[in-house]
């Protein structure tokens, strides 16, 4: 295959000071491959709330305190998929790994593979990893620079308009419903089930065979979740929306919280029946806590998770479950030039699904 030529300037999307607006930047450079690295030609990607909060200067880290430490000028984007266009040194062509190879642009960019945690199948706990969201330019931009030696490989076969959101909001969501250890029948109650993060829960709980409630907003959301083949709740109906929950479900077996609202995380234990699951995946911001007693969760037995991101092994089986048809990512494909425009979106809640920017 003829090696494609690279430009030495691109269009990247870059925002020069967390809380500012974003600029698109025509004669961004193009980094050039280093060691062990490839460059990739970003096809589309998806728009995550984590992109939204790390621009504006809202993203929470562990302590409760905003995420300010991150690399300037800023270029977000986590949910891209591009194809392979150059190597850099030390690279060397293989049967998965070849010019216009399809990979993918995840949250995390590398990975010590030394802690116990890169050694156990957490390596997104990683605590020497680097990410496309702090520290290195991410998918927002028209070509992307990734580490091979923590690569993500897509099935050749894949629809890349539908897979970007898969590698952060699918997986998260894969991982959350898996933790949530749902038997055929039993009841998962999804909160913001309407959105980016939420309708990947649905569905792949339905994929597991549990029976789903989506809460939501909206004749619009309410269309939305019910055309997944979930039943539909509309919080802001309910005049206590855990009795409403307990009522259709006898108490939720597993609640996924995928909203970041700080009022999403109220009253949830109400919402989980004795023995049951609390999974969460929405980092609201601020200093958040459940409402939940010491006492209530060790005598009714409930076990309380968090959930970030995933491994690359559970993003590709999250992957698969995409490309088999069991789940089907609800997208609208819109110009590059439009993200400004889909953050707006985003603050206001009004998105259905995940919005996907073509490069």
């Amino acid at each position: 295959m003829t090696t494609p030529s690279i430009p030495k300037t691109q269009t990247a999307a870059i925002v020069h000071k967390q809380g500012g607006p974003v600029e698109f930047d025509h004669e961004y450079p193009v980094q050039e491959p280093g060691q062990d690295e490839i460059l990739v030609k970003v096809l589309y990607t998806g728009v995550c709330q984590s992109d939204l909060h790390t621009k504006a200067g809202t993203a929470t880290g562990p302590d409760g305190e905003p995420i300010t430490n991150i690399k300037l000028p800023h270029v977000g984007g986590h949910e891209g998929v591009g194809r392979v266009v150059a190597f850099g040194p030390g690279v060397v062509e293989r049967e998965d790994l070849k010019l216009d190879t399809l990979v993918g642009i995840r949250f995390a960019s590398r990975v010590c593979h030394e802690c116990e945690y890169c050694k156990s199948g957490r390596e997104q706990h990683c605590g020497n990893a680097t990410n496309h969201l702090h520290h290195e330019d991410g998918s927002f931009q028209e070509y992307c620079v990734l580490d091979t030696k923590y690569l993500t490989t897509l099935p050749q076969d894949i629809d890349p308009i539908v897979i970007g959101p898969t590698l952060c909001a699918g997986v998260t969501a894969y991982k959350a419903v898996g933790n949530a250890n749902l038997k055929q029948g039993e009841w998962l109650a999804v909160i913001g089930a309407g959105g980016g993060l939420g309708h990947f829960a649905v569905q792949y709980g339905l994929a597991l065979g549990a029976q789903v409630l989506g809460i939501d907003a909206g004749a619009e959301k309410q269309k939305f979740v019910e055309s997944l083949g979930a039943r539909f709740l509309d919080f802001t109906k309910c005049k206590d929306l855990a009795d409403e929950v307990r009522r259709i479900t006898g108490g939720a077996h597993a609640v996924v919280i995928t909203s970041g609202h700080p009022r999403a995380f109220d009253n949830v234990g109400g919402m989980v029946r004795t023995g049951g699951s609390l999974c969460m995946v929405g980092i609201p911001p601020g200093d958040v806590k459940l409402d939940i007693s010491v006492a209530t969760i060790i005598i009714r037995g409930l076990k309380i998770q968090g959930n970030l991101v995933g491994s690359l092994k559970e993003t590709l089986e999250a992957v698969e479950l995409v490309r088999n048809g069991k789940v089907k990512p609800h997208v609208q494909v819109r110009p590059f030039s439009e993200l400004p425009q889909v953050y707006e979106m985003l603050e206001k809640g009004d998105v259905p699904g995940r919005i996907v920017l073509k490069l």
